[in-house]
C-alpha cells in the first residue's frame, strides 16, 4: 500500500520558505508541531485504521496531486460555477478559488462595523492579536488530516464578530474548486464569535466545470463564546472526480448556541468530521446532516461530540438516501463526562436505500460517566415504505413520482433544523431536483 504522507512531507520540506513566505505569522508558528505529528503517526490513516468502514485518508490523499505552493492564479467563473442562489435571502458574499479569498463589492460595502470577514493573512495584519490566539486552538493535531492541513494551509478565511453584535444578514462563502491539472486544495476558516455576538454563515462547495481531479482539505474552527449564537450551514454540489476532506472543530461556551447542518447533494468521495467540545453551562448544540447519494458517489459523515459541562441539551439528526451503488457511513460518538450533570444528548440516524446495491455502514455510539441525564441513539436502515408507494399509486401518483414525494418528506427533519426560511425554501427545491436526476446542482434546472 502505497503511504501517502511521504510525498506531502517531501514536499513541504522542499518548498519550505516559500509556503512560509505566502502565509503568516500565525498559520507558520504551528507548522513544526505539525510535521512533528505527522513524522510521529508516519502514515494516514487507511481503512481499517479507524473502525473497519471510515473512509480511507491515506486513498484520498494517495492520487499525484499538485499543490499550488506559490500561489499561482488560477482563475474561475464564478457565475458557471455557483448553483445555489438562494432568491430572497440578502448575504454578504466573498468567494474563495481553491484557498484564495476574495471579498465581492456588496461585502465591501456593506459589512456592518464590528464584523470582519477576510482573507487569514489580512487578519493576520489587522487582528493579530485575535487570529494569535485563536487560530489551532480548537483543532487538533493529534488528528493526521488536520495535521497535514496545518502543515500545507497557506491561506483561508477568517470570520470575526465582535461582542454584542448580531448580525442581521447572513454571510455567504462560495467555495470553488478550479483546476487545469490534478490538484489538492489545502484552507483553513476561523470563526469567532464574541460574548453576545451572533452570526448565520452559509457555505457552498462546487468543482468549476472542465476541472481535472480536485481534492479539498478543509479545516474549519468555530469558537462560540459565552452567550453567542452561530449557524453554519453547508451544502455540496460538487462533480464527480472531486474528493472533499472537511474537519468541522467547535468550541462552545456558557450559554452559547451552535446549529451545524451539512448538506451532500452531488459529489465524488466525502468524507465530513463534526468535533464539539461544549465547555460550558446551559449550552444549545443542533448538529444534523443529510446526503443523496447515486451512481457510485461516497458520503461518510462522523460526529465526536462531548459534553464536558452541566445542563447541555444536544440533537443530532442524520438521514441519508442512496441509489444505484451509492455508499455511505456515518459514525456518530456522544461523551458525557465526569461532573456534566442534568445533559439531555440525543442522536438519531436514519437511511433509505432506494436499491439492491446501495450500501449504508452505520455506527452510532454513547459513552456516559455520571448519572443525572437523558441520552439515547438510534439506526435504522431500510427501504421505502411499499405500502405508502401502493396506497399512493392507488390515488392515481405515478410509481416515480411517489417516491420522489416519500424520499422528500424523508429529509424534512433535517431541512427544518434550518432556521434562515429562504435557505430551507431553496434546499427544498434542491433536493426535488436532485431527486428528479439533475446531477449538475441546480443550474440547468432553474
Amino acid at each position: 500500500m502505497q503511504n501517502a504522507l511521504y510525498q506531502y512531507i517531501e514536499l513541504y520540506n522542499a518548498n519550505r520558505p516559500v509556503v512560509e513566505a505566502r502565509s503568516s505569522e500565525p498559520l507558520n508558528r504551528l507548522r513544526t508541531a505539525a510535521l512533528e505529528a505527522l513524522e510521529t503517526a508516519g502514515r494516514l490513516p487507511a481503512k481499517g485504521d479507524e473502525g473497519f468502514e471510515k473512509t480511507s485518508i491515506n486513498d484520498m490523499f494517495a492520487p499525484d496531486f499538485g499543490v499550488n505552493i506559490s500561489g499561482v492564479n488560477i482563475p474561475a467563473d464564478i457565475a458557471s460555477s455557483f448553483r445555489c442562489g438562494v432568491p430572497n435571502l440578502s448575504t454578504l458574499m466573498g468567494v474563495v478559488v481553491n484557498d484564495r479569498f476574495t471579498p465581492t463589492s456588496t461585502l465591501l460595502k456593506n459589512l456592518p462595523a464590528g464584523v470582519t470577514m477576510c482573507s487569514l493573512s489580512e487578519a493576520a495584519g489587522k487582528h493579530p492579536g485575535i487570529v494569535g490566539k485563536w487560530y489551532g486552538s480548537v483543532a487538533n493535531l493529534d488528528s493526521p488530516g488536520t495535521a497535514l492541513n496545518t502543515l500545507l494551509a497557506q491561506e483561508g478565511v477568517f470570520i470575526h464578530v465582535a461582542r454584542g453584535i448580531r448580525l442581521e444578514k447572513a454571510l455567504q462563502l462560495v467555495s470553488i474548486l478550479s483546476a487545469p491539472s490534478p490538484l489538492a486544495a489545502f484552507r483553513r476558516i476561523l470563526l469567532v464569535a464574541e460574548e453576545g455576538a451572533q452570526v448565520s454563515v452559509l457555505k457552498c462547495d462546487h468543482t468549476q466545470e472542465g476541472s481535472k481531479q480536485c481534492l479539498s482539505s478543509e479545516v474549519v474552527e468555530i469558537v462560540a463564546l459565552n452567550g453567542s449564537k452561530v449557524e453554519w450551514y453547508d451544502i455540496e454540489e460538487s462533480n464527480a472526480d472531486t474528493s472533499r476532506y472537511c474537519q468541522v472543530y467547535v468550541a462552545q461556551h456558557e450559554g452559547a448556541q451552535v446549529n451545524l447542518c451539512g448538506s451532500t447533494l452531488t459529489n465524488g468521495t466525502t468524507r465530513n468530521e463534526y468535533s464539539l467540545d461544549i465547555n460550558g453551562d446551559n449550552t444549545l448544540s443542533h448538529l444534523s446532516g443529510m446526503a443523496i447519494g447515486s451512481g457510485s458517489q461516497h458520503i461518510d459523515n462522523s460526529s465526536d461530540l462531548r459534553h464536558k459541562a452541566s445542563r447541555g441539551h444536544s440533537n443530532q439528526v442524520f438521514k441519508y438516501v442512496l441509489d444505484d451503488n451509492a455508499t455511505g457511513a456515518f459514525e456518530g460518538s456522544i461523551e458525557v463526562c465526569h461532573g456534566a450533570r442534568f445533559v439531555e444528548a440525543y442522536q438519531s440516524n436514519r437511511n433509505i436505500l432506494a436499491s439492491s446495491n446501495a450500501r449504508m455502514h452505520t455506527k452510532p455510539q454513547l459513552l456516559i460517566y455520571n448519572d443525572d441525564v437523558k441520552c439515547s441513539h438510534g439506526a435504522t436502515t431500510g427501504q421505502l415504505d411499499s405500502k405508502a408507494l401502493f396506497y399512493m399509486q392507488t390515488r392515481g401518483i405515478p410509481l416515480q413520482q411517489a417516491r420522489r414525494m416519500l424520499m422528500q418528506a424523508f429529509m424534512a427533519d433535517v431541512i427544518n433544523t434550518i432556521e434562515l426560511e429562504p435557505l430551507r425554501d431553496r434546499l427544498r427545491h434542491m433536493i426535488e431536483r436532485r431527486f428528479d436526476g439533475c446531477q449538475s446542482g441546480c443550474r440547468e434546472c432553474k
